[in-house]
This record gives structure tokens, C-alpha cells and sequence, in this order.
């Protein structure tokens, strides 16, 4: 007879449930392990190691690994499970820290917090839990995981709009969904914190991260200039109109949509409407040059229930962020010989390659991940007074 499910959607009882709990040191991650176990399952606390604090490319700024490393070992041993540290260093800079240099040198904006998820995190933690014969990895982050019913699990956006986390989980592949569980996404932060006190956590009023954890005060050019040293070329500030305005000391100092710190006086505000890193260019242009209706996509993970070689020939009615801090937006998802194309119903401002694009099932609150994929770069013209619209579509 199968036993019932648990809270975890597991058809076992909870005290025989193996779940790792992914234990960054912060109070999310804390509270998740701490509710699991005062829930009677078997939970092994597991922090990754992801960079050294006296490495050059922390010496910008201070560095709270450390700490991190502390904080999750003292919940751990409040709580009373096993906890280990383990240095995913060398993969940490392979997979994010190398490719977030080399895609700003490119013209680009990444986010290095997808790269984490879809490789250190999700890839390699998943197969430690494996190998460890658990159930699940349980992590922090505020998103929905929840059964499909065939077997399978879907992604949904977070009970709370202004934590929901899954623009950054957008490429978690089915796989390793079906193992994952979220268990904070039904709540806000306010009641997270409320929880660490309950559990008696001494990290329960500790401060979110603001910056990405390898770019101590958010200088990416600094960080970039130490991994990539003598890699940034300066080049010409050049008006949409072909008329160059002045001199930048490299590309990766700037961003599509920037307005403020261009290092030229002009009487017209101007903006960053794209990034020439082949050609050391900044082509920057008035605001309403910004707005962009079709996107092309690179790197698509797919979760919808619909194979993309199946999508009607006049593609699928979704909605799309193509900014974390940015609500879904309507628009049309289709797939041609090059790839998948998505087309707004409106302009939007400040698309930038490099970008995520992620892909709902409609705009609403609770709505389900579909997908995503990474912003390609446009195809810049010789001039930039000849240049077609940024991003468009083939």
C-alpha cells in the first residue's frame, strides 16, 4: 500500500524523508531547514563554499563568506542536524565568475544568480543530494514548486510579487525540479522573520545580501579588470545619428538604458541604446529609441507541457520579464529555424543582451514558468545612423 504524501509531496513518512537543505548562512535558507526539522524530516544541512575570502577578486571590498560559513553552522548545530562545508570554488569561477566577465566584455548585462542556480546550485548540489540517497534539496529561495499531477512538478511565481525569485530560476530543467522544493513561497519576508524568532534562530534579524555576492558595492568593472586585465578597449560615444560626442575607457562600463555617468554634455538626456564590443562603440540616442518590440532568444529552456516543434503556427499568447523587478509583460512566443522570437504587445524600454527573458503562462499573480532564455545581442549595422532596430526578429 503507498504510503500518503507528505508536506513535501513525497509518499513516505516524513522521519523517512532524507531532504538536504541547501544553507547559505542567510535567514531564508535557515528558516527552511529549521521548519524541516521541527516537521520530523531527516535534514542534512549542506553550504557551498563558493569563493575565498582573500581572493584579488574581493579585494575591491569586504567579503561575508565567512560569516556566511559561520552563521549556517551555528543554525545547524541550534537545530541539531549534520552540516558540512564544501568548496565548490574552482566551480564557482568556471561557471559564473569567468563567463560573467567574458559576457560584460561582450557587450552584454548577465546575471551571474542564473548561472549559479543552473550550475553549482542545481546541477552539482542535486547530485550531491543524490549521492547522498535524499528525497529532495529544499533551498530558500521565494518561488512555488507544485505537482502537475503526471509525475512531474511545475514552477509558479511566489504567493509574495515582491520576493517572487523565479526570473532567476527560469532554467532549472525539469529534472531537476521534480527533486527541488521551495518551501518559503507561500509566504512574505516579514512572516520568514517572524519564523527564525519562533525557531529561536540568532541570525533572525540579520540583513539581506544586496550586491551579487562576488562584486563587493556592486563595482562590476572593477572585478571584471582584475579577472580580465587589459581585456576593456576605450573607444567613441556615438549618437544614434552618427555624430560622435566623446570617449569611454571600455563597453563594460555602460548598459542599454543608462542615462546618468556617460561622461558627455549634451542639451538632449540620451540614453544607452546599445553596445558595439567589437567596434569599442557606446551608441546612445534619445529615449523613445530604446523601445523594443521583438526580442530574439538564445539558450531556451523549455517547462511548458507544449513541445516547441508543437506550437501553433501563429505561436502562444504568454507573458514575458525581461527585468527582475519588472511585472510580466502580454506577448506572443514563437519558434522559427532560428530559435524563439518573442514579440511584446507594447515597447519596452532598456532591453539589454545578456538579460534574462523569461516566459509565464499569463501575467498574473501565482502564474506559472514556462521557460526563458538569455537576450541576444543584436546585429549592430556598419553606422549607427543605418543601424536597424535593436533585438528585432528575423
Amino acid at each position: 500500500m503507498t504510503a500518503p504524501l507528505n508536506s513535501l509531496d513525497i509518499a513516505k513518512p516524513r522521519q523517512a524523508t532524507r531532504v538536504v537543505a541547501a544553507m547559505s548562512g542567510g535567514v531564508d535558507s535557515s528558516v527552511v531547514a529549521a521548519l524541516l526539522k521541527r516537521e520530523g524530516y531527516e535534514v542534512i544541512g549542506v553550504t557551498l563554499q563558493l569563493y575565498d575570502h582573500g581572493a584579488a577578486v574581493h579585494r575591491a571590498g569586504s567579503c561575508c563568506a565567512g560569516q556566511d560559513i559561520h552563521d549556517a553552522r551555528r543554525v545547524a548545530e541550534a537545530i541539531g542536524i549534520p552540516h558540512y562545508v564544501l568548496d565548490y570554488e574552482s566551480r564557482f569561477r568556471d561557471a559564473v565568475i569567468e563567463r560573467f566577465a567574458e559576457s560584460y566584455l561582450a557587450g552584454e548585462t548577465p546575471i551571474p544568480c542564473v548561472d549559479c542556480n543552473r550550475t553549482v546550485k542545481f546541477r552539482d548540489l542535486l547530485d550531491l543530494a543524490r549521492e547522498l540517497g535524499a528525497d529532495a534539496l529544499a533551498t530558500g529561495h521565494y518561488v512555488v514548486s507544485r505537482d502537475l499531477g503526471d509525475g512531474h512538478r511545475g514552477l509558479f511565481r511566489a504567493a509574495d510579487a515582491s520576493r517572487d525569485q523565479s526570473y532567476f530560476l527560469y532554467a532549472t530543467t525539469q529534472a531537476q525540479l521534480d527533486l527541488l522544493r521551495f518551501p518559503l513561497g507561500h509566504l512574505d519576508k516579514a512572516r520568514t522573520r517572524q519564523l527564525a524568532a519562533e525557531l529561536g534562530l540568532a541570525i533572525a534579524d540579520k540583513p539581506d545580501s544586496q550586491d551579487i555576492c562576488f562584486v563587493p558595492n556592486g563595482r562590476y568593472a572593477d572585478v571584471i579588470e582584475r579577472l580580465k586585465p587589459g581585456a576593456s578597449r576605450p573607444g567613441e560615444i556615438v549618437h544614434l545619428d552618427g555624430r560622435v560626442l566623446g570617449r569611454h575607457d571600455g563597453v563594460l562600463r555602460y548598459t542599454v538604458g543608462q542615462r546618468k555617468g556617460l561622461g558627455i554634455s549634451t542639451a538632449e538626456p540620451l540614453y544607452v541604446l546599445r553596445l558595439d564590443a567589437e567596434a569599442a562603440r557606446v551608441v546612445v540616442g534619445p529615449r523613445e529609441a530604446l523601445g523594443v518590440r521583438r526580442i530574439r532568444l538564445r539558450d531556451l529552456n523549455w517547462l511548458g507541457e507544449t513541445a516547441l516543434d508543437a506550437l501553433p503556427p501563429e505561436g502562444l499568447e504568454v507573458a514575458v520579464r525581461v527585468r527582475s523587478t519588472r511585472e510580466p509583460r502580454e506577448a506572443r512566443l514563437s519558434v522559427d529555424a532560428q530559435g524563439a522570437c518573442i514579440t511584446l504587445a507594447t515597447d519596452e524600454e532598456g532591453v539589454s543582451p545578456g538579460q534574462a527573458c523569461v516566459i509565464y503562462a499569463d501575467s498574473g499573480p501565482g502564474a506559472r514558468v514556462l521557460g526563458g532564455g538569455v537576450i541576444m545581442r543584436p546585429q549592430l549595422a556598419a553606422s549607427p545612423r543605418d543601424a536597424t532596430p535593436a533585438l528585432a526578429c528575423s
